[in-house]
């Protein structure tokens, strides 16, 4: 595990504070600061305060463990600017994505979680050390970081078309995907940029 990074921990106990105190003031927190569709409570501060709510232990913590796995990382190769950048850019497609899915589908359920930041970063471990060897917990066999990001992306795709897996925002975390692989062809300048950033 890399050490944890000054941008990373941050997230992390940013994260777990709002977790404790939804414990307080939950149903506040969740009416306020959730990602709610367009025209069903939805504000324009959530597009980020919903990635800072998570709906149980369990998302909470595979999720602060994918950000300290992979986040510590990109930040230490990144710096902290340019990684925060990169992390609220996948934040915010992956809402803006969840807007569109939710109202095409007409979905009136709230969205929470860091996933679409994480997803975004999943896939920046991916481009930035694609011959890495990882060991995932599941399933728990050592990949090459490409080839954990394209199966979790093809997964990720999968569920979301067939609707197998309900309660899970599946499109906005191929949402943060997209956000950050737009995100590094921006700094890149490569299509549908300009110049080298």
């Amino acid at each position: 595990m890399p050490p944890l990074l000054p941008v990373t921990q941050a997230l992390l106990l940013a994260n777990v504070a709002m977790f404790c105190l939804s414990f307080f003031v939950g149903n506040l927190l969740f009416g306020l600061f959730a990602l709610w569709p367009i025209g069903g409570g939805f504000m324009p501060w959530q597009i980020v305060s919903y990635s800072f709510l998570h709906g149980g232990f369990g998302h909470l913590f595979f999720n602060m463990l994918g950000l300290w796995m992979f986040g510590s990382e990109l930040e230490r190769v990144w710096g902290q600017k340019r990684y925060l950048q990169f992390y609220f850019a996948s934040v915010l497609a992956a809402a803006a994505t969840q807007l569109a899915t939710a109202t095409l589908s007409g979905s009136i359920y709230p969205t929470v979680g860091a996933s679409g930041g994480l997803f975004g970063l999943l896939l920046a471990f991916g481009m930035t050390f694609p011959n890495r060897m990882i060991v995932p917990l599941i399933p728990p066999i050592p990949m090459k970081a490409k080839v954990f990001v394209a199966i979790y992306g093809g997964l990720e795709l999968f569920l979301g078309v067939t609707g197998t897996v309900s309660g899970v925002a599946h499109f906005a975390h191929l949402g943060g995907m997209l956000g950050g692989y737009l995100m590094i062809r921006y700094w890149r300048g490569q299509a549908p940029f300009g110049r080298r950033r």
